[in-house]
């Protein structure tokens, strides 16, 4: 629980954008008669002021937009509602004079670094996440243990997820992490299963991909380096120092100082581009399906019925296709990490 609530605590760093729109009129030609006599020209007269109706005043993109609040962030929420379009805007922070809906909280400053802390649709759907697994894991132990108890062996729901976590644990945690490795489970297990309702939950209605927000999977990215770099320093001592700056005591000290200037920077490196690839798969996957959703919807527009079935049944094929993703990222993640650790561990065995 308590590294639940860390993970959780962490995650709360929204990724906040600001939309700015302008329209600009171009000035009306002048009269080629105004410009030959300019002696006995009438003033101009006022151009007339245009009005524009109340419907394309509050007319925006987001009413008629299905796809992309899925994957974007903002300030307010769809909930659903009785009448149609059977969905309303639910505002998380503070109404605007225009009715936007603004951040709730006023930015922290650090230096000249502006912190927004104000929860987000993304924060939202994080605590959801969270909930869930939570819900989810703590009642099916308390299930697995009360049919134990009463049968002698788990049944229905518990004994699935019982033969989720035990193969996640047994198959890819603790083989890749490395002896004694047991006690890194809770935490990947929580990875995964965290992830797993993340990615789910952009694929139901009114809800968001989290995982589609790059600063949400570069925090997880950051938290695996964490995990990583802290087991690395635990099970080698001052040894972990050789996987930092490169110190080959098999060469002469020439070739050894030499090859000290040039290997260090890419050891390096090589620490940052791991979490980074983390970041970036996890992101790049969860968006790509909505895009290609967005896409084919498009299709559906433009070629009109009969033709326009063809792209309405590859749309559904990609949104079943992307529950098979939801499950596959974060099982890829929970791996990579466990990789990353294990290699950080096996100069010390």
């Amino acid at each position: 629980m308590t590294r639940l609530r860390t993970l959780l605590l962490a995650l709360t760093l929204p990724l906040s954008a600001v939309t700015l729109q302008a329209q600009g009129h171009e000035p009306a030609p002048v009269p080629q008669a105004a410009i030959q006599d300019t002696t006995h020209a009438a003033p101009p007269a006022a151009a007339p002021q245009e009005h524009a109706t109340p419907a394309a005043e509050h007319a925006t993109p987001a009413e008629v937009d299905i796809i992309t609040p899925h994957i974007t962030d903002s300030y307010d929420i769809e909930v659903p509602y009785w009448k149609p379009p059977f969905a309303k805007h639910f505002c998380l922070g503070r109404q605007n004079a225009d009715h936007t809906c603004g951040p709730l909280w006023d930015p922290v400053h650090i230096g000249g670094f502006a912190l927004q802390l104000s929860p987000t649709k993304h924060v939202l759907m994080l605590f959801i996440a969270a909930s869930l697994a939570m819900i989810v894991l703590i009642g099916t132990a308390r299930a697995h243990r009360k049919h134990t108890h009463a049968v002698g062996r788990p049944k229905g729901f518990a004994a699935g997820l019982e033969a989720m976590v035990l193969y996640i644990r047994n198959e890819v945690i603790v083989p890749n992490v490395g002896p004694h490795g047991e006690g890194y489970a809770p935490y990947l297990l929580t990875v995964f299963f965290f992830l797993l309702f993340a990615n789910l939950l952009g694929l139901i209605p009114y809800g968001s991909t989290a995982t589609g927000n790059v600063s949400v999977t570069a925090t997880m990215a950051v938290l695996s380096l964490l995990v990583t770099e802290i087991s690395g320093i635990r099970a080698q001592g001052l040894g972990y120092l050789n996987t930092v700056f490169y110190w080959n005591k098999d060469m002469n000290i020439v070739m050894r100082v030499i090859m000290f200037l040039i290997m260090s920077p890419v050891e390096m490196v090589s620490k940052i581009t791991k979490p980074f690839a983390l970041a970036i798969r996890l992101f790049a996957n969860m968006t790509a399906g909505h895009i290609v959703v967005l896409a084919f919807i498009g299709l559906i527009f433009a070629f009109k019925l009969p033709i326009g079935f063809a792209p309405l049944l590859m749309a559904v094929a990609i949104m079943l296709l992307e529950i098979f993703v939801s499950f596959l990222q974060a099982f890829i993640f929970t791996l990579l990490t466990s990789v990353f650790i294990g290699q950080m561990r096996v100069a010390h065995h």
